[in-house]
């Protein structure tokens, strides 16, 4: 049984140029159709450390990352980032437009954060190893 999170952990994220840009796009796009969501997203693009494409560090979280990672309730999960039309859950390519799609981008392996469920449950995650595709 997960322990209830007491606490929010918001640490650094790094976004490369290519990727913050096509985010913000996707939403601002999805502010008429999934508007939490969208918000959530934009909070994180809006504390982002954006780096040129080619100087993001190989263990930072990126669309088509391959990550595993850790709940709060101990439960070890491998995905693949993605855009929404390109998510399939049961193949584990999980949206970036999902509470844990949004919390994964840009974090680096070691790094955990808290992240609240679509029914407002806060959890946290640690990510334990980020393969680029």
């Amino acid at each position: 049984m997960a322990e209830t999170i007491a606490y929010d952990l918001n640490p650094e994220i790094i976004l490369s140029q290519a990727d913050h840009r096509l985010l913000n796009i996707l939403a601002m796009a999805g502010l008429d159709h999934t508007p939490d969501q969208s918000d959530k997203l934009l909070y994180e693009l809006e504390r982002a450390r954006v780096l040129d494409d080619s100087e993001v560090p190989s263990d930072i979280v990126r669309m088509g990352s391959s990550v595993r990672y850790r709940t709060d309730a101990g439960v070890e999960q491998q995905v693949k980032l993605v855009y929404p039309a390109d998510a399939d859950i049961a193949e584990g390519r999980i949206s970036v437009m999902t509470p844990v799609g949004t919390a994964l981008i840009g974090l680096r392996a070691g790094q955990s954060i808290t992240w609240r469920s679509r029914d407002n449950r806060r959890h946290m995650l640690t990510v334990l190893s980020v393969a680029a595709d």
